[in-house]
């Protein structure tokens, strides 16, 4: 299979941000990322894959990379190359399967290149990863850059748990989240690609349906806008305005750090397929739910 990688991000998109948008017939995608007010350079890098038989599915993921200007960009954009390049290598495995492979792989890549590379010591990054493949999206999660749905009818829900000390406080019920908002250690992450030699990948699923948006955003956006004003960028009729709503909110918010969005609207009838074995199951919208309904299964190793 003949599969081109765009990866955006990085100078050769303008070192202070990119905008991207993208369709087919049943999804639609815009991507948007600003340097932010408070940094010389963005070091959030994107990527979206749409190959040519949909049957494999599309990919689309945010990283937010750390440790120093060149290290921190420099991961970022190695995981997001590789995870692409990984992720369609093989179409037998369920997909889960290979999202984790494709982090993993790439969390291999970046902590051989810190050893390598004293310039690159203790560099890593988030990965936050979506799969949307018949009527089911599957997500991979690394770090604190987010995944939030909004479906018609109700509030937007974030889908995946942050890597970070403030979170696990939050989980604890040791801070409320309006403490945890504007916490002294809330970008203190627990968890990143290639900061170690081996890296544990949450792995979701959920069934989609017609009209479903998905947000992944770095942290540059979710530590300043709450769901609330998610909520009132989703309402605007196209999802380009949507998204420089979203990072303009962030913006008059201060911007502290590179922002980074993009957004996946389900805007026709994804076709029927069976849920793939190796994730967690997500029921966001669950009649009498509180929280997400998590079914432990096993995780690809």
């Amino acid at each position: 299979m003949a599969l081109t990688v765009k990866v955006y991000g990085g100078p050769e998109d303008a070192a202070d941000g990119f905008e991207q948008h993208w369709r087919n017939g049943m999804l639609q995608v815009h991507l948007l990322s600003d340097v932010g007010k408070k940094r010389s350079r963005n070091q959030d890098y994107c990527v979206l894959c749409a190959p040519p038989d949909p049957h494999d599915g599309v990919l689309c993921a945010v990283a937010d990379g750390m440790g120093g200007v060149n290290g921190g960009e420099y991961a970022s954009r190695l995981a997001m190359e590789t995870l692409a390049e990984a992720y369609y290598l093989s179409t037998y495995p369920p997909v889960p399967e290979r999202l984790a492979y494709a982090v993993q792989l790439g969390n291999r890549r970046i902590y051989s290149a810190a050893a390598a590379n004293p310039e690159f010591h203790g560099m890593g990054t988030t990965v936050s990863a979506l799969a949307v493949k018949n009527n089911h999206c599957y997500l991979a999660q690394v770090g604190d850059s987010r995944v939030y749905i909004a479906r018609r009818g109700h509030p937007v829900r974030q889908l995946t748990e942050d890597h970070s000390l403030v979170a696990e406080q939050v989980r604890s019920g040791y801070l409320s989240e309006a403490e945890a908002r504007n916490h002294a250690m809330k970008n203190l992450i627990t968890r990143a690609v290639g900061t170690r030699e081996t890296v544990d990948v949450d792995l979701f699923h959920l069934r989609i349906q017609r009209d479903d948006i998905f947000v992944i955003c770095s942290d540059g956006l979710s530590n300043v806008v709450d769901e609330a004003g998610i909520d009132e960028a989703l309402a605007l009729p196209s999802l380009k305005g949507a998204a420089r709503r979203l990072v303009g909110s962030a913006l008059e918010a201060g911007g502290p750090d590179n922002i980074t969005v993009a957004l996946i609207q389900v805007s026709g009838d994804p076709p029927r397929g069976h849920a793939e074995e190796g994730a967690a199951e997500l029921r966001p919208f669950a009649r009498g739910f509180r929280g997400l309904l998590r079914r432990a299964l096993p995780r690809p190793k």
